[in-house]
């Protein structure tokens, strides 16, 4: 199995590029901001949405200095969200290090997460078309609105799987479905390609964030380098835990209702007692599945080479990580 670090292969010498102009992008006069800046490099990860963008680029035609600049945009919208939702989910650690709003308040953060915003649209406006840049912006809303979704539903212990969905599809979804689309369209591709594309990164997103809302039952603080535990402690509703409720007996289900609602902040553990002997984690980690088998099928069209592979492989890297 080809880990992420593989996945870099066809598009190493671009995603340098990608990284140039990031930094050099958010590069400011201010020593302490860029002291600020610098905590949110160590954020930066596998780089997964510019490797995505810039392997459906390279799968459906030849890169492009706008693929490069495009790929350092998407990275500066995911970064925004991570600031800011530290923020709203209260989290201590992010890549096993203090989170921004942990060190600078949740002033900082907020501000911080808009100026990445500001920056990642001053970038895009580099481009000879407005055409990425309206797209990004529309998506930069839709991530927003899934954001407000999740904490419109916070405390709704009737929550149901087509709205979790929604709720994902918004808020990270979206996200990997336009770095595809938009990997696609600035090489030219035709336009079932580019659905293709959108669709495959779409499968991707919602799969990722079912395996990352199961680890965050799962795992540890030190396995994946960020605070564990924090959906249910903010009342926030995952599909394991939607999937217990559907399919719980009435004595199960007012005890699993009354952890929920109970206000200490450590839950997990007795969440996952009763959810021992259920289907409700083979359940989710069953259709994260169903989502990445999904996404490869989308590729089918495309020609054979290393972009393809490693698409195929990044897919099937979500289902297996735990970081």
């Amino acid at each position: 199995m080809k880990t992420m670090v593989d996945l870099t292969g066809p598009i190493a010498a671009d995603l340098q590029r990608t990284v140039g102009i990031f930094d050099e992008e958010v590069r400011s006069d201010l020593p302490f901001l860029n002291r600020l800046l610098d905590q949110v490099r160590s954020y930066r990860g596998k780089l997964l949405r510019p490797k995505l963008l810039l392997l459906s680029g390279k799968a459906t035609g030849d890169l492009r200095q706008e693929h490069v600049v495009l790929a350092a945009v998407v990275e500066m919208v995911h970064m925004a969200t991570l600031v800011h939702d530290d923020v709203l989910d209260e989290a201590d650690v992010r890549r096993r290090s203090p989170t921004v709003n942990m060190t600078w308040g949740n002033e900082g953060a907020v501000l911080l997460g808009d100026y990445l915003i500001s920056h990642s649209y001053h970038l895009c406006s580099s481009l000879g078309s407005t055409q990425a840049s309206r797209r990004i912006a529309a998506v930069t809303n839709t991530i927003c609105e899934g954001e407000l979704m999740q904490i419109e539903h916070r405390g709704d212990f009737t929550l149901s799987e087509a709205t979790y969905l929604e709720i994902i599809r918004r808020k990270t979804a979206a996200l990997t479905s336009i770095c595809c689309d938009l990997g696609a369209a600035t090489s030219g591709a035709g336009v079932e390609v580019i659905e293709n594309m959108a669709a495959f990164g779409r499968d991707i997103g919602i799969a990722f964030q079912i395996v990352d809302d199961l680890l965050d039952l799962t795992a540890t603080e030190s396995e994946i380098g960020k605070t564990v535990g924090r959906d249910a402690e903010l009342g926030k509703l995952t599909l394991p835990l939607i999937r217990f409720l559907d399919q719980a007996g009435p004595q199960e289900r007012h005890r699993l209702l009354a952890i929920l609602s109970d206000t200490d902040a450590n839950k997990t553990e007795q969440i996952l007692l009763v959810l021992n002997g259920s289907d409700a984690m083979d359940y989710a980690m069953a259709m994260a599945r169903s989502y990445i088998q999904s996404a490869v099928a989308q590729l089918s069209g495309l020609p054979a080479g290393d972009a393809k592979d490693a698409l195929i492989a990044a897919a099937e890297f979500v289902l297996q990580r735990r970081q």
